[in-house]
């Protein structure tokens, strides 16, 4: 039995295409609530396809009408589950629990799209944040509520949020806890693309088609700079670039890619 093909606790995973993993959170009676078991599932999974050859691009999406709404309110309320003990246990659990997604994906190579469909609240609203590109329909809403619900962003929001809107919008967002819907959202930055509602999936499934149709080890390898260049100096950053380009320029896909340009096709990489 394929990896893929389990059943995994609050996500179900499905291949398209071959090269696309669409990974959808699974607790649509609490709107995609994290919890622990989910938390244990996205990170096998992500882990899982970050080494798998032919997984180009992953899909994170949520089942239902809402992408995530973030923490369980009714398990906070309770002090259950994730959000049991007294501060120093809260701390361990939150290090040893919710803070393993942002950690895995941050070292994930492979291109990750979040579809957000409906609410990303929270915990959402990061966890879309934490992917690579982000689209979303007339439905899709945006929140950043942790000081509203008397909380600070445990997962990493304050980290990447502000990759993605710059500091003085990510601030916006923390300090008033508004919710940006559809357009709003997508003028403000938090999307790459916005389509109508019954457009969302397919839309999505064609850039996913659009990003995993480019060489698999130059796009890992693009991610990858981005992301140490967005932290790093110049000097470093260009040294990362020699290293990757010196091995991205010895690899079969690139001559493959050199051999269909000049054959007038769209070349067949092979992640080789």
């Amino acid at each position: 039995m394929s990896f893929y093909a389990q059943k995994f606790p609050h996500i179900e995973v499905q291949l398209k295409d071959h090269f696309q993993l669409w990974i959808s959170l699974n607790n649509p009676l609490q709107m995609n609530a994290i919890t622990h078991e989910m938390i244990d599932s996205l990170v096998s999974v992500l882990k899982h396809a970050d080494f798998d050859k032919l997984i180009r691009v992953i899909v994170l999406t949520g089942n239902g009408k809402n992408f995530c709404a973030g923490g369980d309110i009714l398990a906070m309320k309770d002090k259950s589950g994730m959000f049991a003990g007294e501060s120093n246990e809260l701390r361990m659990r939150y290090m040893h629990g919710i803070q393993q997604i942002p950690r895995c994906i941050e070292e994930i190579s492979t291109p990750i799209i979040a579809m957000v469909n409906g609410a990303a609240i929270g915990a959402g609203c990061d966890l879309a944040m934490m992917c690579d590109l982000r689209i979303g329909s007339t439905s899709t809403k945006f929140g950043e509520t942790f000081t509203r619900m008397g909380l600070v962003p445990g997962d990493g929001g304050t980290f990447f949020l502000q990759r993605v809107l710059g500091y003085a919008k990510a601030m916006q967002m923390f300090l008033t806890a508004e919710i940006f819907e559809g357009k709003k959202a997508f003028e403000f930055g938090l999307l790459n693309n916005l389509f109508e509602d019954s457009a969302l999936l397919g839309e999505t499934e064609k850039y996913a088609a659009l990003i995993a149709s480019n060489a698999p080890i130059a796009q890992a390898m693009t991610k990858k700079a981005m992301k140490i260049s967005y932290l790093s100096d110049l000097h470093t950053s260009l040294d990362v670039l020699a290293n990757f380009q010196g091995i991205s320029q010895r690899t079969n896909d690139h001559f493959e890619a050199l051999n269909a340009f000049n054959e007038k096709r769209s070349p067949h990489f092979k992640s080789e």
